[in-house]
């Protein structure tokens, strides 16, 4: 074999082994990576990728098992049509990554928020950044996200914080809901492993529920 037969046979096999990849999933989330010292990966483990195992299994996707993780800042948001982001304490959005997702949610990504505790007071003035035209409003119960695959007149409850009843908000642009904020619920912390926060099947299977129609419907809007 030539020396240019072998190089030939190397781009071959690399565009073959590429194309093989790429065709076995259709589409790739994301858990967002973001400043001012919280807790970003506090589910990381287990929730996102049990929500996508439940969503291959009772919604047909072709979800790739493994979650990406993404910088609210980098250009590899464009990737995810879908990005989740959770955590406990303070959030920080500079200019920069403020208009960077801002692009993203215009474009057609979406983005999920689950307050795990202690967000909601960092959360909101980010969002403002992100969207200054905008108010975060909370999401009646005959909304199309509550009524995809699983019908809720509601957030489910999973965990209890300050005894308030579950919310869920959101901002909708131009007419479409581009980010959907889950606030005294804790949805993330549903997904994950019933080991982790002993939370009863029961509850797990209303948090994965939910989960799948957030997922379904950014994937049809």
């Amino acid at each position: 074999m030539t020396k240019k037969s072998f190089y030939i046979l190397l781009i071959l096999v690399a565009v073959f082994s590429f194309s093989g990849k790429a065709q076995n999933y259709s589409y790739q989330i994301a858990l967002a990576k973001y400043n001012g010292g919280g807790d970003w990966y506090a589910n990381l483990e287990t929730s996102l990728p049990n929500l996508i195992n439940f969503c291959n299994k009772n919604l047909k996707t072709n979800i790739n098992p493994e979650q990406a993780i993404v910088e609210i800042g980098s250009k590899e948001i464009f990737n995810y049509p879908f990005v989740h982001l959770t955590g406990h304490g303070n959030i920080v959005f500079n200019n920069d990554e403020a208009q960077n997702l801002r692009n993203y949610l215009i474009g057609g990504g979406f983005l999920h928020i689950s307050d795990n505790y202690g967000m909601d007071k960092f959360i909101r003035p980010q969002l403002k950044k992100v969207f200054p035209e905008l108010e975060l409003v909370e999401i009646p119960f005959d909304h199309p996200i509550y009524h995809q695959k699983y019908n809720f007149k509601g957030l489910p409850k999973i965990h209890e914080h300050d005894n308030k009843p579950p919310q869920g908000f959101g901002l909708i642009y131009e007419g479409k809901l581009v980010c959907f904020y889950d606030y005294e619920c804790d949805l993330g912390d549903g997904w994950e492993d019933a080991v982790v926060h002993n939370n009863s099947e029961e509850k797990r299977l209303k948090a994965l529920q939910m989960g799948a129609n957030i997922i379904q419907y950014a994937f049809s809007f």
